[in-house]
């Protein structure tokens, strides 16, 4: 359902009327705001100073604004419910980023997901996670019952300081903060940072709930385009100079959605840049386990001093099991296990126990072997079988389960994504990945989603049909 002035009519009036609602519903204009005058609000809108009086009444009718005699036009509607669909570019509702999580997330057990971000059921460790269980279920009363502690269990902290020295990732298990997910280590280090109003500068594309996360944090986002190397350094430096932003999220290992590595030489030219721009960057990392080899990371080259560093387990061992980790400078870590204990207090202390059992067992590190030799076999399958219908790569990742393709003939992955969804396949097109809306020929395949034969059935038959 479209929320009330999120389609602009056609009339002047009308125009200016959904301008404000507009306004009003992403909290642009809060309970009491000033509206602009009628002059200047003219002149912005590039309409009649009568047509803006007219909005205004109509507005006043409704009960959305009101008039101070002699001082302006206020807000006298309430707080809006935040909603992230009506932050940001305008998006086509039924294929935008939250659509897109939302229905892959769903039950249906018809619908096929080579649009989705994780790995199918019969592709986790289930053994692994069962023998975990199994010990689990023999812990003491504490592990079984209690909150975690705020850092959250110091022999997985442990655990992931050897695993990080792997990335080139020196730190202290006391540098480890463990947290319930990925998604929760950014919404912290938000917090931590940022401000509503403050700049951050992301990849464009890169994962799309980037996007929304710093919506829900009232920031002004701002993309830099990626390339097989890392970001443009060149038009990097352009924002930031010109924005000053406080914070740059980005995938160094393997890039969320193109599967890209950051070059070494990059590396160090963007950690230069940082350190005169005085920029924190936070470098999610999730995809580590499915590298063959170790690609740069801006931590290992940084020293966690300007970088910060956020991993999870969802991708390889468990998307149920919710356990993430933030690694940061020493200096930092007690302001982030506050804001942990202010927003989920004592953190999940048995899915941080499970974790630690399952990555202990031998058979984790021999599934993540099979596992990358099993997604290196997918993406060349996949990459062959999407070039038989004209699509091509934007490049052959050397890990992860990726491909980033463009489509042939011009055509709208929109709209190919549209006309797939009626035959129950969830296809993921490029502009849910792009601020600058730049991605229009693009779609993201999730190539461990692919080997169902009906999905190229259907693609085939979305390009033909949207052509």
């Amino acid at each position: 359902m479209d929320h009330q002035g999120a389609r602009l009519p056609g009339s002047l009036t009308d125009r200016v009327v959904g301008e404000v609602r507009q306004r009003v519903l992403t909290r642009a204009l809060g309970p009491g705001a000033r509206l602009p005058s009628i002059r200047a609000f003219a002149a912005a809108m590039k309409v009649s100073k009568s047509t803006v009086v007219e909005a205004y009444e109509r507005l006043s009718a409704e009960g959305i604004i009101r008039s101070r005699p002699g001082s302006g036009f206020y807000v006298d509607a309430p707080l809006a419910p935040l909603s992230l669909a009506d932050l940001g570019p305008r998006l086509d509702q039924e294929v935008d980023p939250l659509w897109i999580t939302r229905q892959s997330l769903g039950r249906n057990e018809d619908l096929l997901k080579p649009g989705c971000g994780w790995l199918p059921p019969s592709w986790m460790p289930q053994e692994s996670l069962r023998r975990a269980l199994r010990t689990l279920a023999r812990a003491d009363a504490v592990a079984l019952t209690d909150y975690g502690t705020p850092l959250g269990l110091p022999a997985l902290r442990q655990v992931i300081v050897r695993r990080m020295l792997g990335q080139g990732i020196e730190a202290s298990p006391d540098q480890i903060i463990l947290t319930e997910s990925g998604t929760q280590s950014l919404d912290l280090v938000c917090r931590f940072l940022i401000e509503p109003g403050d700049t951050v500068l992301v990849d464009d594309p890169c994962y799309f709930n980037f996007h929304a996360l710093l919506r829900a944090h009232r920031a002004q986002v701002v993309s830099v385009p990626h390339t097989p190397q890392g970001p443009d350094l060149e038009l990097f430096e352009q924002a930031l100079l010109q924005h000053r932003p406080r914070l740059y999220i980005t995938n160094s290992g393997i890039h969320n959605p193109t599967g890209a590595t950051l070059s070494p030489i990059v590396a160090h030219r963007l950690l230069k840049l940082a350190e005169r721009a005085d920029l924190t960057i936070l470098e999610d990392d999730i995809f580590a386990d499915f590298e063959e080899r170790a690609a740069p990371r801006l931590a290992a080259f940084d020293g966690l001093q300007r970088v910060i560093s956020c991993g999870s387990f969802s991708k390889t061992l468990s998307a149920s099991v919710r356990c993430g980790f933030l690694a940061c400078r020493p200096s930092w870590v007690q302001g982030l296990a506050d804001l942990k204990i202010a927003t989920t207090f004592g953190g999940a202390g048995l899915s941080a126990e499970l974790v630690l059992a399952a990555l202990t067992d031998g058979a984790y590190r021999r599934h993540v072997v099979a596992l990358r030799a099993r997604l290196a076999g997918a993406r060349a399958e996949t990459s062959a079988k999407l070039k038989e219908l004209g699509l091509t790569p934007w490049l052959e990742p050397e890990a992860g389960m990726f491909l980033w393709c463009r489509l042939p003939r011009d055509l709208d992955a929109a709209e190919v994504a549209r006309r797939a969804l009626a035959d129950n396949v969830v296809l993921a097109p490029g502009n849910a990945f792009s601020l600058s809306q730049t991605a229009r020929g693009f779609l993201r395949f999730n190539v461990a989603q692919c080997s169902d034969p009906r999905i190229f059935a259907v693609l085939r038959k979305a390009m033909r049909s949207a052509s």
